[in-house]
């Protein structure tokens, strides 16, 4: 069967099989067989390849890395654990926020700590102007799910829907900007995502506990691994199930 999804990542980069045989020290033909064929390559010639293409090896050759070795490559896609989201050094915060120039996923309810930074809508307006892509989704303010999880919190009725709506009057000089989306979600949030480039913040939640106490996990992402895809693959879900915010 053909490998479509190497097909396509290839052509997006403008590689033909020639050049990756080129780069990596193999003959032209044993690049078009892991393309028409959809044969799996060495080791160190998916490692090159997914790095050309800017994609993992799990998802170019899905079937190509044992059960086994994804569970050891996603122990090392966990840089460290934090006990509660508050404990995350705010060095940590300004050089995931800062060195971001690609993309940056957030997912949460209301996420106010980061709009308590002076510069950090301004600074997703600039990255958007330089070509990065902005995705925002936050929980709908009046939604069922916000409500439940403002009881469960113990947050008190309506407070956390109120809190929503304060956090997105910082958002407001994103509306019209391009690169820029900003959507609400009504989803049970287990876990809040921020997604900056190759690296992530997951805020876990926990029942009865609010998300500054919870933990939290720093992952990078790794060619092979699992982990961090797993995150990655639930922000495009809740994302492809939101509605535009207005407000």
């Amino acid at each position: 069967m053909p490998n479509d999804r190497l097909r396509d990542a290839l052509l997006r980069n403008g590689l033909t099989p020639a050049k990756v045989a080129s780069a990596i020290g193999v003959d032209p033909k044993t690049v078009e067989r892991w393309i028409t064929k959809g044969r799996s390559p060495h080791q160190r010639h998916r490692h090159a390849i997914a790095a050309m293409v800017r994609e993992t090896e799990k998802y170019l050759w899905p079937d190509a890395v044992s059960p086994e070795r994804k569970a050891e490559v996603a122990d090392s896609e966990v840089v460290q654990v934090f006990p509660h989201r508050n404990s995350i050094p705010v060095e940590l915060w300004d050089r995931l926020i800062n060195d971001a120039s690609a993309q940056v996923d957030i997912l949460v309810h209301a996420g106010m700590f980061l709009v308590e930074r002076p510069k950090f809508v301004k600074g997703l307006a600039q990255k958007a102007a330089k070509g990065a892509r902005i995705r925002l989704t936050f929980g709908d303010p009046d939604s069922p799910e916000v409500a439940l999880r403002s009881e469960q919190e113990d947050l008190g009725e309506g407070t956390l829907g109120a809190k929503i709506r304060n956090v997105l009057a910082a958002y407001r000089p994103l509306r019209d900007v391009d690169g820029v989306k900003i959507r609400f979600h009504r989803t049970t949030l287990y876990n809040s995502i921020f997604r900056f480039d190759d690296e992530m913040i997951i805020n876990t939640h926990v029942y009865g506990i609010q998300g500054a106490h919870a933990p939290s996990l720093h992952l990078r992402r790794l060619s092979a691994g699992d982990l961090f895809e797993t995150y990655a693959e639930s922000f495009d879900t809740v994302w492809h199930k939101s509605a535009r915010a207005t407000f």
